[in-house]
């Protein structure tokens, strides 16, 4: 196919202008070390997971049978009861954790949401989409949920069921909420009805390859889980999984004649894309090589807290944490290593495609920087 030379041009001004952000990119949880080249084939073809991945469908331009297996490897990693939670591949983070919180809803339509000041900034959007009642919590200082401000509101509200959206890694600070001390709160104040999401976007792919995770899955007694596709795993689409007990999303369950299967999901249509990219990530890297990326992950967030002390800031990190965390630094520093920012702190995170030399780049222009303000 002869392609326009303007249209062409604008290509590869596009694909340059890319490659060239690539080499600065350090301050989000993306993974840009990827190899898709052996499906890339698919991507002529029009597949479309509609509905439920457990159910046959009309539709059979799809990857149903790659998406299932895909759910079962998380499952086993997230400690599920064998088929006792459902799936299936999402867009992203937001729209799982949108699915853990709809379900929550459709349960308990009394429910109260809690959610800490560290919980990521969609989460107020999806609260509102979905007109659940929720309070705020505080944080400590590390980014986790504080536990007695979330006992005291509890209860206070007490009479009505607690739907608690937990951090499994918070966006600033890769803070892991404490399920244990959450559950303690149910215990003690005798609450039956109760349900907790994990919003584990980024360490749902961290916590099952190291050696002394914190409690964040289905073995500590959560209702769902959001895990991002493109973070960790690596995608060129923004990608995810959502899995859920089965009992919940039964009750949601309808039958749609149209398409000849459960409408289950949130959306209709559904990438038949994405699932196959996890799949083959999951398939050629494997339990073990996941354990080596992050070991390596970890390993590397130690090097650049190193690194960032020897030119005078105060950098750290949360336990089991790629997330490293220290002052925030002038604006074109911000700007050159696309670097995440909130109030007075920046981060950077080790992700698979990050390497010493990049971190040796940073330190050395956040010491030039400083030289200059001081």
């Amino acid at each position: 196919m002869n392609v326009d030379r303007d249209v062409q041009a604008r290509l590869d001004e596009l694909y340059d202008r890319l490659q060239l952000a690539i080499a600065t990119f350090i301050g989000y949880p993306v993974n840009a070390a990827f190899d898709t080249q052996a499906i890339e084939r698919f991507l002529k073809l029009p597949m479309n997971n509609i509905g439920d991945p457990f159910v046959p469908s009309h539709i059979q331009i799809q990857s149903h049978d790659f998406e299932r297996e895909v759910l079962a490897t998380f499952a086993e990693w997230t400690h599920a009861a064998k088929d006792g939670v459902w799936g299936y591949v999402t867009s992203g983070g937001t729209e799982g954790n949108l699915y853990g919180l709809f379900l929550a809803r459709e349960l308990y339509p009394d429910g109260l949401v809690y959610y800490s000041e560290d919980t990521h900034y969609s989460v107020s959007k999806i609260l509102r989409l979905l007109h659940i009642r929720n309070i705020q919590i505080k944080s400590e200082a590390d980014g986790r949920i504080d536990l007695e401000d979330l006992r005291e509101t509890i209860r206070i509200h007490r009479d009505v069921p607690p739907i608690v959206f937990a951090n499994i890694g918070t966006t600033m600070k890769g803070a892991v909420d404490d399920l244990d001390g959450i559950h303690a709160i149910f215990r003690d104040m005798a609450l039956h009805r109760h349900y907790i999401h994990s919003d584990a976007a980024l360490s749902g792919m961290i916590l099952p390859f190291v050696d002394d995770p914190q409690p964040w899955d289905f073995g500590a007694n959560v209702d769902s889980i959001a895990v991002s596709g493109h973070k960790m795993v690596g995608s060129p689409i923004p990608c995810g999984v959502v899995l859920a007990r089965r009992e919940h999303v039964d009750r949601i369950a309808r039958s749609i004649e149209y398409v000849g299967t459960l409408d289950t999901t949130i959306p209709g249509s559904r990438s038949g894309h994405t699932p196959l990219i996890l799949w083959y990530s999951l398939r050629t890297k494997g339990r073990e090589g996941y354990r080596r990326m992050i070991d390596r992950g970890l390993q590397l967030a130690d090097y650049a807290i190193e690194q960032l002390r020897r030119i005078g800031l105060r950098p750290w990190r949360n336990p089991n944490s790629l997330t490293v965390v220290f002052e925030r630094p002038v604006p074109v520093v911000v700007s050159k290593w696309q670097l995440a920012v909130q109030g007075d702190i920046a981060h950077v995170i080790t992700m698979p495609h990050v390497t010493e030399a990049m971190i040796d780049a940073l330190a050395r222009d956040l010491a030039e920087s400083m030289d200059t303000q001081s």
